[in-house]
């Protein structure tokens, strides 16, 4: 799922938990719990969770096994599950 994420999901045109219609120049989230994206509405719901700690944690290192790249990376799929980003269109 890394290897193509940018083409895969950073351009959602809804968010893959409420459903609501994204914007290319709206901000978007990775989910820690399922790695789609989603608004920043359901990440603050998301943050709420009493396992979110744990499961955050979790997402870090698993998603830095399967990427091999380093969480700190802004361009990185392991950094769009903690900061929001824009679709980025090309071409």
């Amino acid at each position: 799922m890394a290897d193509k994420w940018e083409e895969v999901i950073s351009c959602a045109i809804s968010c893959s938990r409420c459903n609501a219609g994204l914007k290319p120049e709206d901000q978007r989230i990775l989910s820690v719990y399922d790695h789609e994206p989603i608004c920043l509405a359901c990440k603050k719901a998301e943050e709420a969770r009493p396992d979110y700690p744990d499961v955050s944690r979790n997402a870090i290192g698993e998603c830095m096994d399967i990427t091999e790249l380093n969480y700190t990376d802004p361009k990185g799929y392991c950094f769009h599950h903690f900061y929001p980003y824009t679709c980025k269109k090309t071409g």
